[in-house]
């Protein structure tokens, strides 16, 4: 029994869709806040069953009779240490033999503000007597495709993160990889993965291959990131966002993005996806 948490997420619904291809539904339980917008999953055969990381008592009937568990980072930055043990508890109460986390690239060194809660994570599943493996997501091609229509209209993109290199990878390269480890016939306890695209780039020449498949320029401007969180208030973010936006953008300017170990594509035994492939999705929606 493979245990989704975050299913109706992003990431959760494209490792559903991977998973019901390598095991029957009836198999997969779609562990999410609100069980009504998991319909479509429902439809399609996957158990679906209420769990919010910040109500526990949700989690162990979630988790009754799971073998594996796939937890997916809480989406609520600042909330997701407690959020995170809370499932760590639950998948230890349900005698679960693997939990799988999504922790984000380098945790244990990376500059980011938000690897903290990461960290902590990281260290209360080493500390549960769990067998965990550690999935250290890079950063998505979307981070950055999703703000294209922005960027196309305003004829630049905007950043602070000078010429660092960025190893990202779309979103169903990450999803893939989180299926081929929960259902690897190889011992899982104790690894971790540092994942990230096979090809880095910088922002500007994100920017030029935005600018070559759109055909009008399109230039990266680099702003200190004060100056690029108050671009980002300016266009409408909440200001946590912003300052995780920013603070990224400025890590990735030192490194905190890049990565070159091509552990990813090993994993999912092909190429990651091309920025190139991302941008023109994003370009046709």
């Amino acid at each position: 029994m493979f245990v989704i948490t975050g299913a109706t997420g992003q990431l959760g619904r494209l490792v559903i869709d991977r998973l019901l291809q390598k095991v029957p539904a009836a198999h997969i339980v779609a562990a999410v806040r609100s069980p009504e917008k998991a319909a479509d999953l429902a439809a399609r055969g996957v158990q679906v069953r209420e769990a919010d990381y910040s109500k526990p008592e949700t989690l162990d009937s979630a988790f009754a009779g799971a073998d594996k568990v796939l937890l997916i980072s809480s989406s609520e930055v600042g909330q997701r240490v407690a959020q995170h043990q809370a499932v760590i508890d639950a998948a230890k109460r349900a005698g679960v033999k693997l939990l799988a986390y999504t922790s984000v690239l380098h945790a244990d060194t990376s500059l980011l503000g938000l690897a903290e809660e990461h960290r902590q994570t990281e260290a209360a599943l080493s500390q549960s007597g769990l067998t965990g493996v550690l999935l250290r997501n890079g950063w998505y091609h979307e981070n950055y495709t999703a703000g294209i229509a922005a960027d196309v209209a305003h004829g630049a993109h905007f950043g602070s993160a000078g010429d660092g290199r960025i190893s990202s990878a779309a979103r169903a390269d990450y999803a893939e990889a989180a299926v081929a480890v929960l259902t690897s016939a190889d011992d899982q306890a104790g690894k971790v993965y540092e994942l990230a695209g096979d090809t880095s780039y910088t922002l500007s020449e994100f920017a030029a291959e935005v600018s070559r498949q759109v055909g009008k320029p399109l230039v990266y401007t680099d702003l200190p990131q004060a100056g690029y969180k108050a671009a980002l208030l300016q266009a409408g973010l909440p200001e946590f966002v912003a300052d995780l936006l920013s603070d990224s953008d400025t890590a990735a300017a030192k490194g905190a993005l890049f990565d070159d170990g091509k552990q990813l594509s090993t994993l999912i035994g092909r190429s990651t996806t091309p920025l190139s492939v991302s941008v023109t999705a994003a370009l046709s929606n």
